[in-house]
């Protein structure tokens, strides 16, 4: 995969990093610290512009995003409150409430989950769908998209910059957050699901009495 990212970046430049970080936002295991890192080690030996790495790499974020929320768009809340509503929310346990509460906490804090959520691997491709679900207006998902992609691509491009022939060192470390990350989310799922069906129970014991 590393091989592949870099022959494309060193063939096709500023188009090479739009379309993969383009397809690293609908398809998260495409590592973009591989692509950010060497665009920004490319700036260094070659004619290519930070500046326009920059630019096309969040241009690529940007699209990415908005075929996820509108993925997330065609599996609204109407459509998800109909499949809880049958066999897969008995078997879940999960109300069509449920998913008016999500979309609530969605529509109240949605705008700062965005933005954060574009400096967490994986989370950063796969919450423009939630975004989408609870119809979050294009506007504000514009901006907070934008705003927090540019400043994830620019970080790695400028250090994949100031490294420069080191740029695979950054890279383990990177390696080593996004394990961090993804620990720390299976820790947090555990969480939730111990305190969803937790709570679930004492509703359930509650009515009975």
């Amino acid at each position: 995969m590393q091989e592949f990212i870099i022959s494309v970046m060193n063939r096709f430049g500023y188009v090479g990093i739009f379309f993969l970080i383009f397809f690293e936002n609908v398809f998260p295991p495409i590592p973009s610290e591989v692509v950010l890192l060497f665009g920004g080690f490319m700036t260094t030996y070659t004619k290519l512009n930070i500046f326009l790495m920059i630019v096309f790499s969040t241009l690529g974020s940007v699209v990415g995003a908005i075929v996820l929320y509108y993925i997330g768009k065609l599996l609204n809340k109407e459509r998800l409150k109909k499949i809880v509503s049958g066999k897969v929310g008995k078997v879940l346990r999960i109300k069509t409430n449920d998913i008016d509460k999500a979309d609530y906490w969605f529509d109240t804090k949605g705008n700062k989950t965005v933005f954060f959520c574009r400096f967490i691997p994986v989370v950063r491709s796969l919450i423009s769908i939630p975004a989408g679900m609870s119809e979050m207006t294009m506007d504000k998902f514009l901006l907070y998209t934008t705003v927090g992609s540019a400043i994830w691509n620019s970080i790695l491009l400028i250090v994949g910059n100031k490294v420069g022939k080191n740029w695979e060192s950054i890279l383990s470390i990177m390696n080593q957050y996004s394990h961090i990350v993804f620990m720390l989310l299976i820790i947090l799922f555990i969480v939730f699901l111990v305190y969803f069906f937790g709570f679930r129970t004492k509703e359930r014991k509650a009515k009975k009495n």
